[in-house]
C-alpha cells in the first residue's frame, strides 16, 4: 500500500480504538494509539496473513506482549477484514469475544493470549524456534511496551533469541516514554534500550518517529535482510497519538473517554480523514 492509503488505514484503526474503549468505558487508548501505525504497516503491507484463513499454516506470527493494547490490535483485525468493525463495540462485554487482552481461543487472528507483562516475548521466541527446528519459513513478530521491557523475563527471552540466533524474530519496543506511573525513566529507567538488546546479540534499528510510515518501511526491511540475529526495532512514538487531549498524558495509559471527549475525538479524527482524502 502506499503511505497515503495506510495513513488513511491507521486513521480508521483510531476510530475503532477510540469506539471499543468509550462503549466499554474501560480499556487502554493511550498505548494503543501510540501503537497504531505499527499495527497499520505489520497487518497492511509487512505479514504474510490471510483473514480467510486465520490458521494458515505458512501465516507470519504475531504476538501482541503489551496485551493490555488490544483495543488497537482488535481495530486493525476488524479493518483488515477478520470480523465486523462492529464487533468493537463489544468490547469487554459479556458474550463478546473481544476481551480485556487478546485471547486465542476467542477471537480470529489472534495467534497468542497475551496480557501477563514480559511473557508475549518468551512466546514469541518460541514460535521462532519452532520455525527453525521444522525449516519453515515464517517470520514471528512481538510488539513490546516501553514500560514492560522493566519485567526480567524479556531478558532472559531476549538473552535466548541471541543465542539461538534467530533471525526470523522482530522485536518491537513501543518507546512512548509513559507507563501508568508515569515517565518511565522515573518508574524504573530502560534507558539506554537499543544498547541492551545490542548486548543481547540482537541487530537493532533505532526509529526516531515510529508513527512515520517511512520510517518504519525502512526499519522493517532492514530487519528482513538481517541474517544470524534477531532484529529489535525500538521507535519514539507519542502516546495517545492522534486525539489532541490525550497525547503525551498518562492518565491516559488506562481509562476510557466520556461521551464528551469522545464526540471531541471523533471530531478530530473525522477531520483528520478528510484532510487525507483531499491529499
Amino acid at each position: 500500500m502506499e503511505n497515503l492509503e495506510l495513513q488513511k488505514t491507521a486513521n480508521e484503526i483510531r476510530k475503532g480504538i477510540v469506539t471499543a474503549v468509550h462503549a466499554a468505558k474501560a480499556g487502554h487508548p493511550g498505548g494503543s494509539l501510540s501503537a497504531t501505525e505499527v499495527f497499520t504497516y505489520l497487518y497492511f503491507e509487512e505479514m504474510n496473513i490471510d483473514p480467510k484463513d486465520p490458521k494458515k499454516a505458512d501465516r507470519d506470527r504475531f504476538v501482541l506482549s503489551k496485551g493490555h493494547t488490544a483495543p488497537g490490535l482488535y481495530s486493525t483485525l476488524a479493518n483488515r477484514g477478520y470480523f465486523p468493525v462492529e464487533d468493537l463495540k463489544t468490547l469487554r462485554q459479556i458474550g463478546s469475544h473481544l476481551q480485556g487482552h487478546p485471547c486465542i481461543q476467542h477471537t480470529p487472528g489472534i495467534d497468542m493470549s497475551s496480557g501477563s507483562l514480559g511473557q508475549g516475548i518468551s512466546t514469541a521466541v518460541g514460535m521462532a524456534l519452532s520455525a527453525k527446528l521444522s525449516n519453515d519459513s515464517y517470520r514471528v513478530y512481538t510488539l513490546l511496551g516501553d514500560g514492560e521491557i522493566q519485567e526480567g523475563q524479556v531478558w532472559e527471552a531476549s538473552m535466548f533469541a541471541g543465542h539461538r540466533k534467530l533471525d526470523n524474530l522482530v522485536v518491537i519496543v513501543d518507546n512512548n516514554g509513559l507507563q501508568i506511573d508515569g515517565r518511565i525513566e522515573d518508574v524504573c529507567s530502560p534507558y539506554p534500550i537499543a544498547d541492551k538488546f545490542r548486548a543481547f546479540n540482537f541487530h537493532v534499528v533505532e526509529v526516531a518517529d515510529g508513527n512515520d510510515f517511512d520510517q518504519l518501511r525502512a526499519a522493517f526491511k532492514e530487519a528482513r535482510e538481517t541474517k544470524g540475529m534477531p532484529t529489535a526495532i525500538v521507535m519514539k512514538t507519542v502516546k495517545g497519538k492522534g486525539i489532541s487531549y490525550m497525547e503525551n498524558q498518562a492518565g491516559w495509559h488506562g481509562k476510557a473517554p466520556n461521551d464528551e471527549q469522545y464526540a471531541q475525538a471523533m471530531e478530530e479524527l473525522e477531520k483528520a480523514g478528510e484532510a487525507l482524502c483531499q491529499k
